[in-house]
Formats: structure tokens, C-alpha cells, sequence
């Protein structure tokens, strides 16, 4: 078992559920590891967006109509 310290309970579909512990068993991980891994990747995942977010926020903004109007006028649309 591995050392987090805080409980919760996870409320799975029975499928989903089945495959982790498929996984889990073949991995020789607890169904824990697997969620706590697999939650820290989409918190990385978001930390990214947010930076990348952040990295572009002085772009101007383009309209809908703005970038239509661009793509037509270079022979895209």
C-alpha cells in the first residue's frame, strides 16, 4: 500500500472499476496509485494549459468574422 495520507471515496462505473483493477493487478499497483497517478497527470496537464495561456495572453484577439475574413482574403475558404 503506499504512504498517502488522506481518504476518499471514489464512486466508479462498474466497467471502468473492472478495468482499474485489470490494471492494477497487472501493474502490481493499488487501485490508489493508479487514480493518485493518474490525477497528478491531469493536474500537469492543466498546469500546462495555464502556462500556456499565460505565455499568450498579450496576442491580439481575432473575431469569428476577423479570421474568416483573413482566410478568404489568402485564398483558404
Amino acid at each position: 500500500m503506499s504512504t498517502l495520507s488522506k481518504r476518499a471515496t471514489v464512486y466508479f462505473d462498474p466497467d471502468i472499476h473492472k478495468a482499474l483493477k485489470i490494471r492494477a493487478a497487472a501493474t502490481q499497483q493499488s487501485l490508489s496509485d493508479l487514480v493518485d497517478e493518474a490525477l497528478r497527470q491531469q493536474m500537469k496537464e492543466d498546469q500546462e494549459d495555464l502556462a500556456a495561456i499565460a505565455n499568450r495572453i498579450n496576442e491580439p484577439e481575432m473575431t469569428y468574422e476577423a479570421v474568416l475574413e483573413d482566410l478568404k482574403k489568402h485564398g483558404k475558404i
